[in-house]
């Protein structure tokens, strides 16, 4: 069979959720399966391990001028009249070419485009609407990432829910796992101080940086003598939550206590993860939640909303709150951090529940879809 990935976003050189997922998705097929041949799409040469390609694996480079319509414009004209026409085609992120294989496989990971319209440029707002449309006519099968996100695609699109099939996200064990040396690393190579508690996201308004910074402030207040420091990790959204955020911070003088790191290389977050008190994640929607999952692996107690696929994601591995109420996050800042069995409570369930999700696991239910999409009528 002829499988082909579009492998753009794997092939980004900053990664962040989607781009992991694309990328130990490829990663882990390399590693299973010997039997199918692989084209793997991308608009520019194949970086680091991904060009390491076992030989049923070929990179397909398919140029084009548009960068922004690439997967609509090139990758569609490759579909129908290129030289490397696949059996199936998964795009692992929320998109397809217009015209398609007689079979395809697109990932949702959310729409939260939908329910936080706020958040997102309104260009990128009509293109997700008009991608969701496509995929709904022409799509074979839809890979959802939580049984939250495949509700919500039912619900919102009148999808048939027998389209879609979950497969949960996973982590890199090999990468976020214990750290005995941790806070060595973080003092050589980021001068963070300890202790701290730890962010992982994009900084805006949909990560609900703007609370979480508020309940950061109140917690400051109601434990004076608390030497805590709020370690944000992540690049800023298109919205002000960043700057409103940052203005609290000024208002409540905590210039000092507050450290923004920006974007970071995936060897750096474990030993950040192992070094943290606490990690929270204030998140107002995910489809999955990756960074939990990382969190748990490498020890950190969690605490986290409440609210869409997170309670699904986390289990009772983590301490949970209203994400709209800065109150209870913060009694939940206090119910671990002031709290050592709390705390050792939490570090060992999160280790138990993080072996749950893998990245191999998660591309043998992948394959597994893929090499039956034969059986799929489309709905």
């Amino acid at each position: 069979m002829k499988i082909g990935i579009d492998a753009s976003r794997a092939n980004k050189e900053k990664k962040t959720g989607v781009e992991w997922y694309s990328y130990h998705l490829i990663e882990e097929l390399k590693k299973m399966d010997r039997v199918n041949h692989y084209f793997l799409y991308t608009n520019e040469p194949l970086r680091g391990d991904l060009a390491k390609c076992p030989d049923n694996f070929k990179e397909c480079l398919l140029k084009w001028p548009i960068p922004r319509s690439w997967t609509i414009g090139r990758l569609s004209w490759e579909m129908k009249f290129g030289k490397y026409i696949p059996d199936v085609l998964f795009v692992p992120a929320h998109t397809i070419p217009l015209l398609n294989p007689a079979r395809s496989v697109v990932t949702i990971h959310d729409i939260g485009f939908e329910h936080i319209p706020e958040a997102y440029h309104w260009a990128n707002k009509l293109y997700h609407k008009l991608i969701i449309q496509i995929i709904k006519l022409f799509a074979t099968k839809i890979i959802a990432v939580s049984k939250y996100t495949k509700d919500d695609v039912v619900k919102t699109y009148n999808i048939p829910a027998e389209k879609i099939s979950i497969v949960y996200n996973g982590y890199d064990q090999n990468n976020y796992k214990i750290i005995p040396e941790s806070k060595v690393v973080i003092k050589d190579k980021l001068n963070i101080d300890f202790p701290f508690i730890l962010f992982v996201g994009r900084l805006e308004l949909k990560k609900n940086i703007v609370r979480l910074v508020e309940a950061f402030a109140q917690f400051k207040k109601r434990n004076i003598n608390d030497k805590h420091k709020l370690v944000l990790v992540g690049t800023p959204g298109i919205d002000n939550g960043l700057d409103n955020a940052k203005e609290i911070i000024k208002q409540n003088n905590l210039d000092k206590d507050v450290v923004f790191t920006g974007w970071l290389a995936d060897e750096m977050l474990p030993v950040l993860y192992n070094a943290a008190d606490l990690f929270i994640f204030p998140s107002l929607f995910e489809g999955f939640g990756i960074p939990v999952i990382e969190a748990m692996a490498c020890g950190c107690p969690v605490i986290c909303s409440n609210t869409t696929s997170l309670p699904e994601v986390a289990g009772d591995a983590a301490l949970m709150f209203n994400p709209e109420k800065v109150d209870e996050i913060v009694s939940r800042m206090e119910q671990v951090l002031l709290n050592e069995a709390v705390q050792e409570s939490l570090k060992h369930k999160g280790l138990r529940w993080a072996q749950n999700f893998s990245w191999e696991e998660c591309a043998k239910e992948t394959l597994k879809i893929l090499t039956s999409t034969n059986n799929f009528a489309k709905i």
